[in-house]
């Protein structure tokens, strides 16, 4: 008896939509993984994006000061520890691209790099973007920071910063929930439900929940505080580095940020330089 051709059968069960995909089929899920920059993602940068588009973006416009105080001064003497020195903290801030919480409630004083998460993460994906280098203690811009500024290659820079942030900078360095790539694996899925249910108010336990129950397998491995917290650890986790530390730095969505009895309940949306910076399919 000759052996069946199971390769259409594959086919129509590789391409068939999946409810905890919302509608994505196991090809494309696997494109938005791991080709999400490709033209076969099922969620794509625009290839045309405004320059006044990527200035709602707020990482990018804190590199972009970033970079031109590196420029200015020629090089920035770093601290024993490899940190950006004080001066050079407050000139930060003081733009108020990114705000800080604590610093905001007199909580912390910005006295060192590390009172200031969002411009650590900045100074730190700056490096692993390759638009400044170290050198002797002293950082300075690249080549490739110069050309940039030169040019005012603004789509370029959003690129470089993007794909730094989510492909190299390593999101559980912020935090001190466990290093399983909670919310950073699959960071484009999550941009996927934005795009498809962000036009209205949703919670942030709604995008929890859907996360996980895409990757259940990422909810088994991960270790929580005790077996009865740990759905809700799992979810905060996730809504502090997606949504706290990633889609509101870049201004792709806006959060309310009305105090709740759980946290979780605050409602999120799309913003419009989301839909300005991406499409989907």
């Amino acid at each position: 008896m000759p052996t069946p051709d199971l390769e259409p059968l594959r086919l129509l069960i590789n391409n068939a939509p999946v409810d905890d995909f919302h509608g994505l089929s196991p090809t494309e899920m696997h494109r938005l993984l791991y080709t999400p920059f490709s033209d076969d993602s099922p969620v794509k940068v625009r290839t045309e994006i405004s320059a006044e588009a990527l200035e709602t973006v707020p990482f990018c416009r804190l590199t972009k000061q970033f970079l031109e105080i590196v420029q200015r001064e020629g090089s920035i003497k770093l601290t024993p520890l490899g940190a950006l020195p004080r001066k050079v903290l407050v000139e930060l801030y003081e733009f108020r691209i990114i705000l800080d919480q604590f610093i905001e409630r007199g909580i912390t004083k910005l006295t060192r790099e590390r009172d200031a998460v969002a411009i650590q993460t900045m100074r730190l994906n700056a490096g692993l973007a390759g638009l400044v280098r170290t050198s002797r203690g002293k950082l300075l811009l690249s080549k490739e920071g110069k050309r940039i500024l030169a040019e005012k290659a603004h789509r370029d820079l959003f690129l470089l910063v993007f794909r730094s942030f989510v492909e190299r900078f390593n999101w559980s360095y912020n935090d001190l929930y466990t290093e399983h790539p909670i919310g950073q694996l699959a960071w484009s899925f999550s941009l996927y439900l934005l795009l498809l249910h962000g036009d209205k108010p949703q919670s942030l336990q709604f995008y929890a929940d859907n996360y996980a129950r895409a990757f259940p397998a990422l909810v088994e491995i991960s270790e929580g505080p005790s077996a009865l917290r740990f759905e809700n650890w799992f979810a905060h986790c996730y809504a502090i580095r997606t949504f706290g530390r990633f889609l509101e730095w870049f201004g792709f969505v806006e959060v309310e940020h009305e105090r709740r009895t759980n946290d979780l309940d605050r409602r999120v949306v799309r913003t419009q330089a989301m839909t300005d910076v991406f499409e989907f399919e």
